[in-house]
């Protein structure tokens, strides 16, 4: 029977094929896997789930059990799913009807969870996450901040440019001209 596992800190294409060369290499098959879950042939026993835990936590995931820390991973990977790995028509979606459709529960109920979880709110964490995301596109000097604003959804480069000075403590333009550029990885971000 098919069982679904739910690993934190997937946040990219490489993460994945990292953790499904895990689950090769300890005997699954596996069947789908996406950013924080993967989806093997059969259940693992208590001794494999041990083994796997630690595996994948040498490696710098998370083996998640509690329903509540998989919603928030869940909420995690959508977001940085939309932010870091789509196309920008995706970026204009309401992110809070998404994940209720998503994860299958209320919004409010899934934004409480987080908060608690988290002590910041989705929003909050979807702006950090877009904040990051402005500073790749920017780091890599081909597109201006009009370019960037548009292809993450923001209203306009002022709006752009007030939320990244609000968040950095600098514009885009003084951002760009750094030399040495202060990037998070995704998995750190809110933290």
């Amino acid at each position: 029977m098919a069982t679904v596992l739910h690993i934190k800190n997937m946040v990219c294409p490489r993460c994945i094929e990292t953790v499904e060369s895990v689950l090769s290499e300890k005997g699954f098959k596996v069947e789908s896997i996406k950013l924080g879950e993967a989806e093997v042939d059969k259940e693992p026993s208590a001794e494999q789930m041990r083994e796997l835990s630690t595996t994948l936590k040498s490696r710098g995931f998370e083996l998640l059990v509690d329903k509540k820390h998989q919603i928030v991973d869940q909420v995690k990977s959508e977001i940085i799913k939309l932010i870091h790995h789509s196309e920008n028509d995706i970026l204009n979606i309401n992110l809070s009807s998404h994940l209720a459709q998503t994860i299958g529960a209320d919004y409010s109920s899934i934004s409480n969870l987080f908060s608690s979880s988290e002590g910041i709110t989705i929003e909050k964490f979807a702006i950090l996450q877009k904040i990051e995301k402005v500073k790749e596109l920017l780091s890599y000097g081909e597109l201006t901040a009009s370019e960037v604003a548009f292809k993450l959804g923001y209203s306009s480069a002022a709006h752009l440019s007030s939320q990244f000075k609000k968040e950095t403590g600098m514009t885009p333009g003084q951002y760009k001209n750094l030399k040495n550029k202060d990037r998070k990885p995704l998995d750190r971000i809110g933290k």
